[in-house]
């Protein structure tokens, strides 16, 4: 029975990592028609900003889809592990947490800087006389 149990849950897990690594791919994918098809809008109107916000936008999908991968990742070693599966998900969990923390860390600096520079955030300090108005000396 135990035997029967433990081969259930193995193939339930295996069939789990297997979906969210999927998932992860597919995000990631998306992520890449996303950037492609905000690039090529950039690229066609010749805006100077315009490669920034696809920059943001790419960089939120693989974020995201390096969190799914991870997640993969974690439970393809959840089932008895080994030292070495072990191992290896330590080195790729250091790699990809230190890959989306600076994809964060890029996207928060683009965020603050950003609405500064644009042309509907400048407030220009106009003052005109109205015409029925005489100026004062």
């Amino acid at each position: 029975m135990f035997e029967q149990t433990e081969t259930f849950v193995i193939q339930a897990v295996s069939w789990l990592r297997l979906m969210v690594e999927s998932v992860g791919a597919l995000i990631i994918a998306f992520g890449i028609f996303a950037a492609l098809y905000g690039f090529l809008k950039a690229f066609v109107s010749r805006h100077p900003d315009g490669f920034t916000p696809v920059r943001l936008i790419f960089a939120r999908y693989l974020a995201l889809g390096l969190e799914f991968q991870l997640a993969a990742d974690i439970l393809s070693t959840a089932v008895s592990p080994s030292w070495e599966q072990i191992g290896k998900l330590a080195a790729i969990a250091i790699i990809r947490t230190g890959l989306n923390f600076f994809l964060m860390k890029e996207m928060q600096e683009e965020r603050t800087i950003e609405p500064k520079n644009k042309p509907e955030n400048i407030n220009p300090v106009v003052i005109e006389a109205k015409p029925d108005e005489q100026p004062r000396h």
